[in-house]
This record gives C-alpha cells, structure tokens and sequence, in this order.
C-alpha cells in the first residue's frame, strides 16, 4: 500500500503542473497515468508565449531537439470563401508543439513520483481519503484525466451526460515530395470555419511535421466532414495530394456548457477533466495550465484538510477567471441560425474580425489577465 497527500490521475499538462505548482510544498504526489510517456496526444498543437511564461518554460533548452514553430499570423476564413491573412511583428504570437514532446518535458520537470502504465480501476472512501485501485492512498484525488477522466466519473453518481465537442485530427512527419508539394506556411496556421458555423478545421505545419484537423459540435458524420475537409485542402492545392493517415478521434467539453462537478469531499478536478475548453476556440492546454496553477494555491491554502467546503474556493476562483457557467444557450446562440450564417459570412470577410475577435480574442485570448508565472521552488 503507497500513501500519497495528493494523487493526480493524468499525466498531461494539467496534471505535470499541478505537481510542478506543489514543488517545495512538502506534499508527497504521484501521478498516476494508464499510458507510458512519450505517448501519443491528439491535438493541433499550438500554445501562447503566455502559457510558456507561467510555466517557466526555457524557449531555447525546450527547442533543443524538440519541435518549437515560430507562429507570426494566422489566415482565416469560411470554408470556400477567400482566407483573410493575419500578420503580427515583433515576438511570435504562439508556438506550435508536438504533444508527444510537451507533455513528457513537463512531466518529467515536475518531480512527482510517477505511477505510468497503471489504469484507473476504482476508487473507495476512505478515512479522510480515498483508496485507489485498492493500493494507493491518497488525501486528494485529482481528476486530470481529459474529457473521459475515470476520476469525474466516479464521483457523479448520476453520470455525466454532457454535450461535447468531438474531433478528428492527424499529425505526420512528410515526406520530402510531400513538403515540396505542400503550400502552407510553417509561421502561418490556417483555420477553416464551416458554413453551418458547428465548428472549424485547420491545417497546420510544424517544420517537416503536417498537421490536420476538424472539430464539431455536432458528431453526425464526423469522417465524412473530415474527408470532405481533406478533399477541399487538396483541391485547393495546400496539401499533398493523396496523403494517407489516420486521422484519430478525441473530445472535449466547452467551458461555457459543461455542468459537472469540479469539487467533492477530497476530489478536485483540473484541466479537460473540469470540461474548461475555450467556447470559441476549443483551446484546452491554456485553461487546463491555468486551473492547475489555481488549483495549487488551493492545496497550498486547505493545509491538509481536503473537504468540500474547504475546495470550495477553487470553484469561486475559476469562476473569476473564466466567468459563469451558462448551461443554457446564451443570447447569441438563440439568434436564428440562417441569420447567424449571414453575419459570420459577411464577417469572416473582413481584417477587423478576423483578427481583434477570432485571432486576438479567441484564440490567443489577449484579454485576458496574466497569472503570475510558477515560482521555481
């Protein structure tokens, strides 16, 4: 039997910086993932200098044989409407990773001790705690586990049924002809939203890696929007014609509609686990860092006691940073969709929209506050 103050089951980036937030705290942690790392992550693959400041993440050590892609503008439109183009000067507005690399760097930073390869089974209470899979003690249980955590779900006893954003994405390394044939800036992503405004694609590359994505909120017929997405990349000549991939599948909450749980008796839950991707843009990695990062002063301040009363400031504490919950559709989603479609096709058009409201607003999320960054303890 192994006792831990805190156990977070997730290795991604919410869980790596919780555990790097406790660093110094005196708290035993393990992190508990079912998969080996390096491992696999489907995702786009971009994040802002910001997220990179609060992490404390060294921009030159990280680049040394990692991918670290220079983003300086975005082009953007609506799918078979003409793209508007995005530049910005100076520092480079985001960063393209692999999260095959991302998330080991920061796991392995973190100095907790790692559980890998061990799937969550169960979890029973316990005196001041819970017992993990029959043989790991912990005062806290942190879900950190993506959309799909065990941890969110065992905890709702009347299950989750939530509507969710559901992707399909591919990411590959290309072949010499493939990078002569392809016509996408490395600087440059570019973003594709669809007619009925239920979601958008992308195409992205990292240096010699491609990658290309759909997400919806609507999950009807995923593949064949997908391939039809792809047909339209080749025709329009931006892709390599006849690139065969898989394309995997994954999902996600939006903040503004998820309605489960983030606090329990000796439970909290961070990241995608929480349901706190950006209503507009999907982005999980920066909400999931940030409730991380808030989650630790938390801990830091429960001073062992792990109650829901006393977790309760973590739910005031997202609320403040990221707004109320609206289960219910807000003003704009109640707007008649054929009039939507014509304002957003008459938008996409324009310089000002697409970038002081889809790039700056967002997806780099330029309003919003800074945190103070991680403090190396």
């Amino acid at each position: 039997m192994r006792s831990y103050d805190i156990l977070i089951i997730g290795g991604g980036p919410a869980g790596s910086t919780l555990a790097y937030g406790l660093k110094g705290s005196g708290l035993k942690i393990g992190i508990m993932d079912k998969q080996p790392f390096p491992r696999q992550k489907i995702c786009a693959g971009w994040v802002t200098p910001e997220v990179m400041r609060v992490l404390n993440v060294d921009l030159e050590d990280y680049a040394k044989g990692r991918v670290l892609q220079k983003i300086s503008g975005f082009k953007i439109g609506m799918l078979g409407q003409k793209q508007v183009e995005s530049s910005y000067s100076g520092e480079s507005v985001s960063y393209g990773i692999r999260r095959i690399e991302f998330d080991d760097y920061l796991l392995q930073r973190c100095a907790a001790e790692l559980i890998l390869e061990r799937p969550f089974k169960k979890m029973e209470k316990i005196d001041h705690g819970w017992l993990v899979n029959g043989e790991y003690q912990a005062k806290l249980v942190i879900g950190a586990g993506g959309h799909y955590c065990p941890v969110a779900r065992a905890i709702d006893s009347k299950g989750i049924s939530e509507l969710a954003v559901v992707a399909q994405e591919a990411e590959f390394e290309m072949n010499a002809e493939q990078k002569q044939a392809c016509t996408i800036k490395e600087e440059v992503p570019e973003l594709f939203f669809t007619p009925d405004l239920m979601g958008y694609g992308w195409v992205f590359r990292k240096g010699d890696y491609l990658n290309i994505g759909l997400g919806r909120e609507d999950k009807s017929k995923l593949s064949s929007h997908v391939k039809d997405f792809c047909a339209y990349l080749e025709a329009k000549g931006k892709i390599p014609e006849g690139v065969s991939v898989k394309y995997n599948g994954h999902a996600y909450l939006l903040y503004n509609h998820a309605v489960r749980e983030m606090v329990a008796d000796n439970v909290l839950l961070i990241g995608d686990s929480a349901g706190l991707a950006y209503p507009q843009s999907g982005e999980g990695i920066r909400p999931a860092v940030e409730s991380a990062m808030l989650a630790a002063d938390v801990i830091r301040d429960c001073v062992g006691d792990y109650s829901k009363a006393n977790l309760q400031a973590y739910n005031d504490m997202m609320q403040q940073r990221f707004g109320k919950r609206l289960p219910k559709p807000d003003m704009m989603e109640r707007l008649p969709m054929l009039l939507k479609r014509v304002f957003a096709s008459q938008l996409m058009k324009t310089h000002w929209f697409t970038k002081n409201i889809v790039t700056d607003k967002w997806f780099l999320q330029s309003h919003q506050s800074r945190l103070p960054a991680i403090k190396n303890n």
